[in-house]
């Protein structure tokens, strides 16, 4: 059967940000006195919100963060995606496949509202989605909790279970899994841990091209 909506995540499903906005965050966390790789930024935090982010980074660094850190990791971020952000290749194929089908569609995000609207409008998805955009700043707990996936099945009047979330991050597998929805775990970047993805209920996939098919369009 076919869902009744798709949910997809945006950072790494549907636009390609992991890269620029990791490297800006290892360099900021590296002159906090804490040397970090994107590596390491990228197993640390990929599919957190900021503000899950910056609690982890005293935890993890033993050093407090600067009033002043956020706002400016943001500008420097923001800044980076206006000069080179481009979407995931084949994202933009496969929404327009998915909205032919006439099969509901919304982005549930850990970013903010207002780096879908950038990040989205840069790459040309935000049309696709218009104001279906969830963040985990409007529920009370984040990824890798289910409240986000439920908030956003709730606001689209879909049952958890006859949702399908794509997401790329082991804290948003684990969110929609808890959320009782089925979950296609794309992989398609090479620092993608597909095995970590399986192990918490996603169905791997590494092309774009072939999600269509996994949700029964073809």
């Amino acid at each position: 059967m076919l869902p009744e909506l798709v949910i997809f995540d945006c950072d790494g499903v549907l636009v390609d940000s992991e890269p620029v906005a990791n490297s800006i965050l290892a360099g900021a966390i590296t002159r906090l006195g804490f040397p970090m790789s994107v590596a390491d930024t990228r197993a640390a935090f990929v599919g957190l919100s900021m503000g899950q982010i910056l609690v982890n980074i005293p935890e993890l660094t033993g050093r407090p963060v600067p009033e002043d850190w956020r706002e400016n990791v943001q500008a420097e971020t923001y800044a980076a995606f206006r000069q080179s952000l481009r979407a995931v290749p084949g994202a933009g194929e496969v929404v327009a496949r998915i909205q032919a089908a006439k099969i509901p569609l919304c982005v549930a995000s850990s970013g903010s509202l207002d780096k879908m609207q950038l990040t989205l409008g840069l790459t040309g998805l935000r049309r696709y989605f218009g104001d279906r955009l969830f963040s985990s700043t409007m529920v009370a707990r984040g990824k890798p909790h289910p409240d986000l996936f439920l908030h956003a099945a709730a606001q689209m009047g879909v049952a958890p279970n006859r949702a399908v979330v794509i997401e790329d991050s082991v804290p948003g597998v684990a969110g929609a899994r808890a959320a009782g929805m089925r979950v296609f775990a794309y992989a398609g970047d090479p620092e993608s841990d597909a095995a970590r993805l399986r192990a918490e209920g996603g169905q791997v996939f590494t092309a774009m091209a072939d999600l269509p098919q996994l949700l029964g369009i073809d």
